[in-house]
């Protein structure tokens, strides 16, 4: 179990020489992630994967029939035990799909390092609850990462 404030975070890998060559240090994925945690502890495994697994996972889990950047699988004491009243530690998955990002952050005109961060950021929050279905919910959360990246030294994601 970690520590309160504590995120104790696993990163796979599952690319290829060359979309492994993509993929940022694991000390910055650390890094990215713990700046998004609002509170802790939390048990997080972030799988940085290729076209195909993102693919896979995407139309099982979504019913969508394509890769796309980031998915997020949030586990917790209210999911298994309906009637608990007091959450437990966060706990998740988050899938990133590495070519996916690559391209969008050419596509964006965005350094890849800063399109990584986001997408980090973007799934950490979605991890703690916090979702874009909605405007007013969309506005928080994209105001929330835009302040968490401004921390990290990296410019408005949706400017």
């Amino acid at each position: 179990m970690t520590a309160r404030g504590a995120l104790d975070l696993t990163v796979q890998t599952s690319l290829s020489s060359e979309e492994k060559a993509l993929a940022p240090p694991r000390r910055m994925i650390r890094a990215w992630a713990r700046a998004a945690l609002l509170e802790g502890p939390a048990e997080v495994a972030i799988r940085l994967v290729g076209e195909a697994e993102g693919h896979e996972l995407n139309l099982t889990y979504r019913g969508k029939d394509y890769a796309t950047n980031v998915l997020t699988f949030a586990y917790g004491v209210a999911d298994l035990l309906p009637d608990a009243t007091a959450p437990g530690p966060l706990s998740g998955d988050m899938v990133l799909c590495v070519p996916v990002i690559q391209r969008e952050a050419a596509e964006q005109g965005k350094a890849l390092d800063a399109h990584f961060a986001h997408m980090i950021v973007h799934g950490m929050l979605h991890l703690q609850g916090y979702d874009h279905e909605e405007a007013h919910a969309a506005d928080v959360m994209e105001g929330m990462e835009t302040d968490i990246l401004a921390r990290l030294g990296y410019g408005n994601p949706y400017a």
